[in-house]
Parts: structure tokens; C-alpha cells; sequence
């Protein structure tokens, strides 16, 4: 019973890590990034930023609930 629950707490966090990690933008825009980091002096802060910091947030917390659950069943096997 508690190995199908860790079971299920395992899948769901892959999922949502691998969500979260194709949902975010690339860190190394090259040139591109250079273009709009001077539009985003003019315009003002850019809203894309919010949403890499939260899809971060959701990254760590899930590669930390996918490696404690995948350990805890592997003690349990």
C-alpha cells in the first residue's frame, strides 16, 4: 500500500518536472536576448521573467519530491 503511493507521488512529480522544465525559456538567448534586454530597459520589466521564476521554484521542488520519493521506494524494495 505505502510503495503504491510513493509509486503515484513518483510519476506525478516526473511529470511536473518534466513540464516545468520544457515550459521554461532558454537561459542563453544569444543575440536575440541582447535585442531585448535593451527593450526591456526602455519598456520596463518583462512579464516572461515572472513566470521563469515560478517555473524554477516548481523545477526544484519537484526534482527534490522526485529524488526523495524515488529513494524511499527504492528502501523499500
Amino acid at each position: 500500500m505505502v510503495s503504491m503511493i510513493i509509486t503515484g507521488l513518483l510519476i506525478v512529480s516526473s511529470i511536473i518536472l518534466i513540464a516545468s522544465i520544457l515550459l521554461q525559456s532558454g537561459k542563453s538567448a544569444g543575440l536575440s536576448g541582447s535585442i531585448g534586454g535593451g527593450a526591456e530597459q526602455i519598456w520596463g520589466k518583462n512579464k516572461a521573467r515572472d513566470y521563469d521564476d515560478k517555473f524554477d521554484k516548481i523545477t526544484k521542488v519537484s526534482a527534490i519530491l522526485f529524488l526523495v520519493s524515488a529513494l524511499l521506494l527504492a528502501f523499500l524494495q
